[in-house]
């Protein structure tokens, strides 16, 4: 039989319960003020930052501060050499000298260009996008403008003799009444690219008549190479 509590019992039960939520308020005031935080230990971790007092530089702030970044990650050559000067001067030395990157001799056997595929599909389609409006899609200047622009074939023997890098030029810089497309083929590796369709274009289809005598660089008429391209 459970003995019925008397005034004192419950009285030093309700004391003992309050000592103990001061306890626990304490502890924790205890555990809030003064025991560390989480957040003031992550430094201990080199690999790992915390987003609450992270260290951190901001957007044009200094000049000076350290990049560490993967070698050959970020480009420290400059953009591509311009050679706009020299190509409206008439003059082709440093476009013949390119060679293009996007082509391999073939091995064993006869030293026949083999284009990567994926460099041979984004050719064709920059190709048609860009040039065939002009020169036509097989570059016997049977395209929509051709008449109109006065564009020239690409399968005389005068457009076969041409360097890579002289196409490559006409490409970036324009000449006569085709503008420059290198403010709209930005990217080098792309202008080669269509260089390479347009010697696959030459190979797959007989040479068409036209003068063998080169012409030489100049400015575009529709498309100004006095200023340096994008």
């Amino acid at each position: 039989m459970r003995r019925p509590e008397g005034p004192s019992l419950r009285s030093g039960r309700r004391r003992a319960a309050w000592a103990l939520w001061m306890l626990l308020c304490g502890a924790c005031d205890f555990y809030y003020y003064r025991v560390p935080s989480p957040d003031e230990l992550w430094h201990v971790i080199p690999w790992f930052d915390h987003m609450i007092h992270a260290r951190y530089i901001r957007p044009y702030q200094t000049q000076h501060v350290p990049r560490y970044t993967p070698e050959g990650s970020v480009p420290v050559s400059g953009s591509e050499p311009d050679w706009s000067a020299e190509w409206v001067s008439g003059k082709t030395t440093t476009a013949n000298a390119l060679k293009n990157p996007m082509t391999a001799p073939r091995s064993p056997g006869p030293s026949v260009a083999v284009i990567p595929r994926a460099m041979e599909a984004a050719g064709d389609t920059l190709y048609q996008n860009f040039c065939s409006v002009c020169h036509g899609p097989t570059g016997n200047a049977d395209g929509t403008m051709s008449r109109q622009m006065g564009a020239p074939s690409l399968l005389t023997p005068r457009s076969r003799g041409y360097s890579d890098g002289y196409i490559y030029g006409i490409i970036r810089y324009g000449r006569g009444v085709m503008p420059r497309y290198g403010d709209k083929i930005v990217v080098p590796g792309e202008r080669w690219a269509i260089v390479s369709h347009v010697r696959k274009l030459q190979s797959q289809h007989p040479v068409a008549p036209g003068e063998s005598a080169p012409i030489p660089p100049g400015p575009s008429a529709t498309g100004s190479t006095s200023a340096v391209p994008k």
